[in-house]
């Protein structure tokens, strides 16, 4: 088997705890499962903001194709990175036990967003988050920060920007959690959809791949994951829209939080329910219709 993954450091130890957690899983020899490295629009193109050339498909095109082609039998992705609507003939046959949810804060001069100077500069290729700066700090200046975990670490230290913010569940992974200044709490900074969660995808007609695929996926974040897909999915969410999501499953039941934002943050609807785990996607399109009634129909077509 053969699993297709970008070559980002991330990616990588992303894709290489899918192949670890195959191999234990099945009682697989070492050499039965492998990577195959595919470089993506998203990869390639780093001197314009995602938005601006085609948003979150850019990040797994290729390696769809690949999947479809036959070339690799599954593919490993940060699930924030999916579009809603996965190409025909794919679906995700396995959603890993999700890491950390919350974004960190990383500054070599302020402690938190609300400690730095008036004027300061924060660098995120987020719009979510570059909204929910705004949101919070108008005075504030965002400008776009392209490039993987490490590239941004060093135009931080490079002083391009007085701070950044990155998801906590990537720097654990790469155990560069010691870079970070704080934490920020969902109440502060929603999450992106599905952050934290790894994705793996396979052909629909694979059967023999999704039934080893199984064992690995984890109920529980694969219920959160769909009811916050449902709410993307709902408002059309794209890398042009700043929305951010957070289901948090206890047992049976599920609260959801969802924000949508213009993207200088000075105008913002938000929305909370709670439901049962067996209807979390319903839970999930209800939560965007309600959101979408309130901030208008006007609301996303102004968006850029």
């Amino acid at each position: 088997m053969t699993i297709g993954t970008r070559g980002s450091p991330l990616a990588l130890w992303q894709a290489n705890h899918v192949r670890g957690r195959l191999l234990e899983a099945h009682g697989l020899d070492d050499g039965a499962v492998d990577l195959s490295v595919i470089t993506t629009s998203g990869d390639r193109i780093q001197d314009r903001p995602l938005a601006d050339v085609g948003g979150k498909g850019l990040f797994t095109k290729e390696i769809d194709e690949a999947l479809l082609a036959g070339r690799v039998a599954l593919a490993v992705h940060s699930m924030k990175d999916l579009p809603t609507v996965l190409p025909e003939g794919l679906c995700v046959a396995a959603v890993l036990p999700r890491a950390d949810v919350r974004d960190a804060f990383l500054s070599p001069t302020a402690a938190s967003i609300m400690e730095l100077p008036p004027g300061a500069v924060v660098g995120t290729s987020s719009l979510r988050r570059g909204a929910q700066v705004k949101r919070l700090r108008p005075d504030l200046r965002v400008i776009d920060f392209r490039g993987n975990v490490e590239t941004r670490l060093r135009k931080l230290d490079e002083g391009v920007a007085d701070a950044t913010l990155l998801a906590m569940a990537g720097l654990d992974r790469l155990g560069l959690s010691s870079k970070v200044t704080s934490v920020l709490p969902v109440d502060e900074m929603l999450p992106a959809v599905a952050q934290g969660a790894i994705a793996v995808v396979a052909r629909e007609d694979d059967a023999e791949t999704k039934r080893l695929l199984a064992r690995l996926n984890d109920p529980q974040t694969a219920t959160a994951v769909t009811c916050e897909r449902a709410f993307l999915a709902e408002l059309d969410g794209s890398c042009r829209t700043p929305i951010a999501g957070l289901a948090e499953v206890d047992g049976g039941a599920v609260r959801f939080r969802g924000l949508i934002l213009s993207p200088g943050g000075a105008e913002w609807h938000d929305v909370e329910m709670t439901g049962v785990a067996e209807r979390a996607e319903e839970l999930g399109r209800k939560a965007g219709e309600d959101v979408l009634a309130r901030a208008g129909t006007n609301f996303l077509a102004k968006l850029p």
